[in-house]
């Protein structure tokens, strides 16, 4: 079990010696994910873990196996510089203070073993501007956001197995967005006799205004302290506001980094497809503290398990919004690989109201059959992952995620079948250092994602919120539900410090707010339990049901980062044209219509410039 090996780890860490091996995680936005999947796509190396993020010494690892494998002649003068200077940055810095790291680095041996203590200690900015232009039928609006992050960390080994990491940051947030209006909990006459199923009313917001659909990632923890008055807190910083945010791990690594135990509160990306494509488990969830393990006793297989405890979003105060969200997390994936051509995943979730349930929390029990044994209070979940690989040439892959469903009703038509499903290929440039072009397609059904509050035993008349989301983010995909997405995107490294990215998406999402809102289409929103395969307002008919905006983005990304300062440079710059289509009918009544191209003041036609420009002062 989890507990008992997380014991034995913090026993072992205090008692083994030898040369120090860093095993603290590498940030899923660092571009050597990138530079990896490239080099697993061409060959260069064998199949790492689907399980993100990776260690240092992972890292290091699989870059000295490509420059020093028989097929390194396959890289390019580019490639190789690349590589050397991530293998430089992720090795063990020189005793001292480095100006170019903007860090101070010391070790020492301590007890008969000479058991190794080393520390690093230093100091990281991201500062960024971005704007946004909007162009509608009958006016314009701009709007401006910023987002100035000051970091200190300290991290280091504690023998030759184990490392920690511990960082602070403060920061300046502003993120403006539209109030669009209302959405129903449920739907629109809902009938709430049953008090443990109680519609209601929530507040619509936009996407933040100064980026691109869909890529806001909050980097605040708890609320934001707006600076008219620190005692006023919200949990959006519409104007500008400060915040905090911590992250923390302590790592141990065994059997050549075949097993490892981390506790800590991180990102994470589960999965083998590539990076940010995840269903079940994607990098653009927020961060929770919990305990993790992965095994990998052969090349073919392996075995991953986390529990950590999920936090709440603040939208009313501190105890009214916690108290009808108190849950775990445990999630369990099995890898199955055949050589670097054929990739399996399955991936068995649950989110369920604290206590100490053994069963879900025990790696070797699926959580999915064993809800049956202590009754169905939580929300379970399954994903499974297929891809094929054919090194030097590309991979294309399948996933699927079962939030709730059932095979004895229609699968394309009910709203309880509540999935997710994707399917892409990525295909390898050869005359371009670590390039490619990913092609991408993605479909979350109405209430994927979502969950009934419930009455559970252990909270009493409290109804227990248990969807899948953590801080009021998606644990699984970046979508809402009720959405698709077609995604087209270009890679590449044209020079040792440069990387560059163009990227189209068509993304179509049926309205959570206005006249033509279609039900479903929300994280807050709770499929009605009765009726779910007779009543007619529980049908899916994607585009055909309702108001959905369909949203079309182009954008440029590009990052240098300077030879002989300690200083990237970024910027983003794009356009997205939006506009909504509707039906020629009621909303959600069970039947499809057809639909037309709308402009109106509820549902309006607009197209946006936007640009996000910045440096990251010690870039990692």
């Amino acid at each position: 079990m989890r507990f008992k090996l997380f014991f034995c780890f913090l026993f072992t860490i205090f008692s083994t010696a030898a040369f120090a091996q860093t095993h603290i995680s590498v940030p899923l936005d660092n571009q050597i994910y990138r530079i990896l999947e490239q080099a697993q796509l061409r060959g260069l190396c064998a199949p790492l873990s689907g399980i993100r993020p990776y260690t240092q010494a992972v890292v290091v690892s699989a870059i000295r196996e490509i420059l020093e494998s028989e097929e390194s002649e396959k890289i390019n003068a580019v490639e190789r510089a690349i590589l050397e200077q991530y293998l430089s940055r992720f090795s063990k810095p020189n005793t001292g203070f480095d100006w170019h790291r903007g860090a101070y680095y010391n070790e020492t041996f301590v007890g008969s073993n000479n058991t190794i203590l080393s520390a690093n200690l230093g100091l990281r900015a991201d500062i960024e501007g971005s704007t946004g232009l909007y162009s509608y039928t009958s006016t314009n609006e701009y709007h401006f956001g910023t987002e100035t992050w000051f970091q200190a960390y300290l991290n280091g080994d504690i023998t030759k197995n184990a490392s920690y990491n511990f960082i602070f940051k403060v920061g300046l947030m502003q993120a403006p967005r539209n109030y669009l209006g209302e959405y129903n909990i449920y739907y629109d006459n809902f009938d709430n006799s049953d008090p443990e199923y109680q519609n209601g009313e929530f507040d619509v917001y936009s996407e933040p205004l100064t980026h691109f659909p869909y890529t806001y990632r909050k980097q605040w923890d708890g609320s934001v302290y707006f600076l008219e008055s620190l005692s006023i807190f919200d949990y959006w910083p519409g104007t500008a506001a400060g915040g905090y945010g911590i992250l923390s791990e302590i790592t141990a690594s065994f059997l050549e980094n075949k097993f490892f135990i981390r506790a800590g509160r991180i990102t994470h990306e589960w999965g083998s497809t590539p990076l940010g494509s995840s269903l079940s488990f994607n990098q653009s969830a927020r961060p929770f503290f919990g305990i993790e393990t992965e095994f990998s006793p052969v090349s073919w297989f392996s075995i991953a398990s986390i529990t950590g405890s999920l936090e709440y979003l603040n939208t009313k105060s501190i105890k009214d919004s916690a108290a009808s969200f108190q849950n775990l997390f445990s999630v369990t994936m099995l890898q199955f690989r055949y050589k670097n051509i054929l990739f399996f995943d399955i991936t068995d979730a649950v989110v369920y109201p604290k206590r100490f349930e053994l069963g879900y929390m025990s790696p070797i029990t699926n959580s999915f059959f064993y809800q049956n044994n202590i009754g169905d209070f939580d929300n379970l979940a399954m994903s499974f992952n297929l891809m094929a690989q054919l090194p030097a040439f590309g991979n294309i892959w399948v996933s699927l995620f079962l939030d709730e469903m059932t095979l004895l009703d229609d699968l394309f038509m009910l709203d309880r079948q509540m999935l997710a499903f994707q399917a892409g290929a990525t295909l390898y440039l050869p005359f371009l250092a670590f390039s490619s072009i990913k092609l991408r397609y993605t479909m979350v059904n109405p209430y994927c994602y979502t969950h009934n509050r419930n009455f559970n035993p252990w909270y009493g008349d409290n109804r227990m919120e248990t969807a899948y989301v953590n801080n009021g983010v998606s644990l699984g995909y970046y979508l809402p539900p009720n959405s698709d997405e077609l995604l087209v995107r270009f890679d590449t490294m044209p020079a040792k410090n440069v990387s560059a990215s163009l990227q189209y998406q068509l993304i179509r999402h049926g309205a959570d707010f206005g006249s033509s809102a279609v039900d479903g289409s929300n994280l807050l929103s709770e499929l009605d339990p009765i009726g779910r395969s007779s009543n007619p307002t529980l049908t899916r008919y994607f585009l055909q049901d309702g108001a959905y905006q369909w949203i079309n983005v182009i954008k440029l990304g590009v990052e240098w980062t300077l030879e002989k300062a300690p200083i990237a440079l970024f910027c983003e710059i794009g356009a997205v044209i939006s506009f909504f289509s509707n039906i020629d009918g009621t909303a959600n009544n069970g039947s499809p219509h057809s639909f037309q191209i709308v402009d109106t003041p509820e549902y309006p036609r607009s197209t946006a410039f936007l640009a996000r420009i910045g440096f990251r002062l010690f870039p990692r």
